[in-house]
């Protein structure tokens, strides 16, 4: 997640910097989405792990790690790039609410997602995750959307957004979530048929 998240960001990041006229987020925004980011994921060992991962033991698997990470990180991009076409289109933001839009929009998606990482259950919501992973995802989350409207704003380089922005926050947040349970599904799927395909070959070989 971490891997997928750093990847999808700088590759919004350089799309951005291909059309507009600004940084499309200050360095030290970055930073404090990052810190935001990471205090979150401390909660991590708290999490409760689903049964039927704790029947056998599971493995670092550093090729489905560069596979997810290049995967997921220009997926996730897809909607960073959907929150810069609303924010310069729909609310004709300068370079300051540019910024803070996407602030929110990135800090909220990569810190949700992890109600959809962190299980195989599909959909998600089948899996309770701990108590303090859940407080410390919503708090941080809390705390990025509420900074542009605190006297924090102006030294952080933040502006505040317009109502509107919220709503279409939800939808992408939604879809996001969604997006990312149907992709497991498919990568399920078709790590499924292909460990059939090779049994099917294997048995044929032995025969």
């Amino acid at each position: 997640m971490g891997t997928s998240s750093n990847f999808g960001n700088m590759f919004s990041a350089a799309g951005a910097s291909m059309f507009l006229k600004f940084l499309p987020m200050l360095p030290s925004q970055i930073l404090l989405n990052n810190l935001l980011y990471d205090t979150s994921q401390l909660a991590i060992p708290t999490d409760n792990v689903d049964e039927e991962q704790l029947r056998r033991p599971s493995h670092w698997d550093i090729r489905f790690i560069r596979r997810f990470m290049l995967y997921f990180g220009p997926f996730s991009s897809v909607f960073d790039f959907a929150t810069f076409a609303v924010m310069l289109w729909v609310f004709h933001s300068g370079p300051a609410q540019f910024r803070t839009g996407w602030f929110v929009e990135s800090l909220a998606t990569q810190t949700l997602v992890i109600f959809a990482i962190r299980t195989r259950h599909i959909p998600f919501f089948r899996s309770h995750p701990s108590l303090p992973l859940t407080l410390a995802a919503l708090g941080v989350v809390t705390v990025g959307t509420l900074l542009p409207a605190t006297p924090l704003a102006n030294v952080l380089g933040f502006h505040p957004l317009p109502g509107g922005f919220f709503a279409a926050l939800t939808i992408m947040v939604a879809c996001y979530l969604a997006a990312s349970g149907w992709s497991k599904t498919v990568r399920t799927r078709v790590a499924t048929h292909g460990c059939a395909v090779f049994g099917t070959f294997a048995s044929r070989l032995r025969r």
